[in-house]
């Protein structure tokens, strides 16, 4: 299967940067698409920002121009540099994967999540 770590988030004042990564490991083929949700309270799940293996893009309109994804391919990484954060952007983001897997020598296609890292703005 496929495990997520995720690292990074805390606490900042609005204005602020923070840095959030994940590394994947485990039966792990390709990872076609990583990135990032987050979920704030009372809220539903939101993409943030997602990045295929092509290296395409998606940013939640909220956050454009302000957070930046990026990806190690080779390392089954993703990051997420977050900057001009705002209160609104307090949430648990969660890592997400849509991996495909080696399963009985075959390969198999699941979506996977990690299990959210806490990030607060406020002053």
């Amino acid at each position: 299967q496929v495990q997520l770590v995720e690292s990074g988030g805390g606490m900042v004042q609005p204005g602020g940067s923070l840095n959030v990564s994940c590394a994947a490991t485990g039966n792990i083929y390709t990872l076609e698409t990583m990135g990032w949700y987050r979920q704030a309270p009372g809220k539903q799940r939101e993409l943030v920002a997602t990045m295929s293996r092509s290296a395409r893009t998606n940013y939640e309109e909220s956050v454009r121009g302000r957070f930046a994804i990026s990806r190690d391919i080779p390392k089954n990484v993703v990051h997420l540099q977050m900057n001009s954060l705002k209160p609104e952007d307090s949430a648990v983001y969660f890592c997400y994967v849509d991996a495909w897997l080696i399963v009985n020598r075959d390969v198999e296609r699941s979506e996977h999540w990690g299990q959210g890292t806490q990030v607060i703005v406020s002053s």
